[in-house]
């Protein structure tokens, strides 16, 4: 699993390409989908931003796991891995905007998704544990990996960090700008061919 988890972390920014194209061949988007989908896109970016803003452009890496800083505030003090949480957001809320052979590749890109992030966040775990030590193993036991849990971090190891929102809408520019050219797909779609066809 940790084997596969390094050669996914490495081609994490590709994995998804497979599902936009499947996605852009067969949707089939309406007004529904459209106005459903989108929230889950935008709650899903947000959390990635509110993440970044204080992990910082160390989490855009493709060299390997790694981090100079064990990150418990914000986000990740409700779950330890909003990022991939926002990334699953986001690919959810593309996939019910599109309509694209629902709900059969929603389920598929859920489970091929939760399986690389699974394979990744071992790696990441591992890392954690030997860079950080015993603050990582108290932070393990008082948060989650995915199930959100509001709970009181430990004052000796909760992160100094600042808030950067600056810093992370930077380091999000790459999703941003995928996210919105997806949208757009969709969006002008709808409007040149659904809309014109039921004309």
């Amino acid at each position: 699993m940790k084997t596969i988890g390094k050669f996914l972390f490495k081609f994490r920014s590709y994995t998804p390409i497979p599902f936009f194209f499947i996605m852009i061949l067969f949707m089939k988007p309406n007004l529904y989908t459209i106005l459903s989908g989108f929230p889950v896109v935008l709650i899903g970016e947000i959390i990635r931003i509110w993440a970044v803003s204080y992990a910082g452009s160390e989490t855009r890496t493709t060299d390997g796991v790694g981090g100079s800083n064990l990150v418990t505030q914000g986000p990740f003090s409700v779950v330890r891995n909003p990022l991939y949480i926002g990334n699953i957001m986001i690919y959810t809320g593309l996939g019910i905007m599109s309509f694209s052979l629902f709900p059969y590749i929603q389920i598929l890109a859920l489970i091929c998704f939760s399986f690389q992030y699974y394979c990744i966040i071992l790696n990441e775990e591992e890392y954690l544990k030997t860079a950080f030590g015993e603050n990582f193993s108290i932070y393990l036991k008082s948060v989650n990996r995915f199930a959100p849990l509001k709970s009181k971090i430990p004052g000796n190891i909760k992160s100094k960090l600042q808030f950067d929102l600056k810093s992370g809408l930077k380091s999000e520019i790459r999703s941003l700008q995928s996210i919105t050219i997806s949208v757009a797909i969709i969006v002008i779609y709808y409007i040149l061919f659904i809309l014109n066809k039921s004309n």
